[in-house]
């Protein structure tokens, strides 16, 4: 249990670990390249550690795995059966990612991981692969993991992905199609949402030599046959990761610089930054990192996050800290993450006394101000890394509040509440 006392005021200048995201891109990407790959400022997670370790059962060489750089000797796309299962836990984007990347290989490939992995779909990727000629199932008939995979080399030509709801099932079919037999053609069926995860794909794919042909409404690829081209490689700070120390600005009318990410980031929820500025914070982006300053009082507003899911947790308890109707649209897909996201938000904030109304595919907060009268409780964090870090921001303006389970933070930040201490000592 962590409890969290609260602060009156920040000023700290904070570099995050590497971006989750881009680094299991780039894993992927160098991987089936052809050459040595050195990526630069990798994320050091659980996460990317199941990622790593499948990579190599696959034959894929990863040495040199400090928390400075990672060298890859790429395997050209040839992919090897491994002897035992690919356990990844309740990574979903490797689940997604290396389910495709199976499909390259030759033989009998099995992906499983946590129970909670076998609630969480994958048949609209299932089906777009089995439109490249892959013959895959889901072993329990769910349409979830554990799945089988009787790899034969991606067949390419033309298929269709029936929703856009994960960007991950798209990204993960973007990552292998340079592979395929014949150049690759996929269709979306229905709104492609996380959209900025989809154009992420593309620019490490670019990255690495291979372009990819999208239309403006990103439902339609095409992809040449090639190979990715070894390289040098610098991955940017987590936007996600930032997003709990921008909040801690925010709700606490202090000021923080997030170091390590680029004024022209890569990542969709850099976004946050914009909207945070929506509730009156101030806003700065330079060479040195990207500064918020927290108001003396945030302000509710309405907006669509369908494009960045992952700091949804984030805004919410800030919203919690407004004065004024916070509505969250368009989040549905956050109740297939590593717990549902909208319930659990939900039920915690209504725990410290927080006016909060779950909608199916949206979250409404009645924020009441710096003066709102909310009390401590034990947050329970569903195993889930973005709930514990996002409370972490609420035990700053509330007293008594402790997340219980704080160590799932290891999914994709280890360090954090090493990293949240020092809000604490400027």
């Amino acid at each position: 249990m962590k409890e969290i006392k609260p602060l009156e005021h920040i000023d700290a200048v904070i570099e995050v670990p590497g971006s989750k995201s881009i680094t299991q891109r780039a894993l992927v990407v160098a991987a089936l390249a052809r050459g040595e790959s050195v990526l630069h400022g990798p994320l050091v997670s659980e996460d990317t550690s199941y990622t790593a370790k499948a990579l190599r059962s696959m034959g894929v060489k990863i040495l040199d795995r400090s928390r400075r750089r990672w060298k890859i000797t790429g395997c050209s796309g040839r992919v090897l059966p491994p002897r035992r299962k690919i356990f990844l836990g309740n990574n979903g984007t490797a689940t997604r990612f290396l389910t495709s990347v199976a499909a390259l290989g030759n033989g009998v490939f099995t992906i499983t991981g946590e129970p909670r992995m076998e609630e969480r779909p994958i048949g609209p990727l299932i089906e777009a692969l089995a439109g490249w000629g892959v013959s895959i199932r889901s072993i329990k008939g769910t349409d979830c993991p554990p799945l089988e995979i009787r790899a034969e080399g991606l067949r390419g030509g033309s298929t269709t992905l029936p929703e856009g709801k994960s960007s991950q099932y798209l990204s993960s079919l973007l990552l292998v199609a340079p592979y395929a037999a014949h150049k690759a053609s996929l269709t979306v069926e229905g709104p492609v949402l996380s959209k900025p995860y989809v154009h992420l794909t593309m620019a490490v794919m670019k990255s690495f030599g291979i372009k990819v042909k999208a239309n403006a409404e990103l439902n339609h690829f095409v992809v040449q046959r090639s190979y990715y081209k070894a390289r040098e490689y610098r991955i940017e700070g987590d936007a996600s990761s930032a997003s709990y120390f921008w909040g801690a600005a925010a709700v606490t009318g202090g000021r923080v610089t997030v170091a390590n990410l680029p004024k022209k980031s890569l990542q969709g929820d850099a976004v946050l930054v914009d909207i945070l500025a929506r509730m009156g914070c101030r806003v700065s982006k330079s060479d040195s990192g990207i500064t918020l300053q927290g108001p003396p009082e945030l302000q509710g507003i309405e907006v669509d996050m369908s494009d960045c899911p992952d700091v949804v947790p984030t805004l919410a308890v800030v919203a919690a800290r407004a004065r004024g109707r916070t509505t969250i649209t368009n989040i549905e897909h956050l109740r297939i993450k590593e717990c549902d996201r909208l319930n659990v938000m939900a039920r915690e904030l209504a725990k410290l006394g927080v006016q909060v109304e779950e909608r199916r595919d949206a979250l409404i907060i009645e924020g009441r101000g710096p003066d709102a009268e909310l009390h401590g409780a034990e947050i329970e964090t569903a195993n889930d890394h973005r709930i514990a870090m996002s409370f972490a921001l609420a035990g700053l303006f509330v007293p008594g509040v402790k997340v219980l389970g704080e160590e799932c933070v290891a999914k994709s930040f280890p360090d954090f509440w090493e990293r949240f201490e020092l809000l604490y000592s400027r």
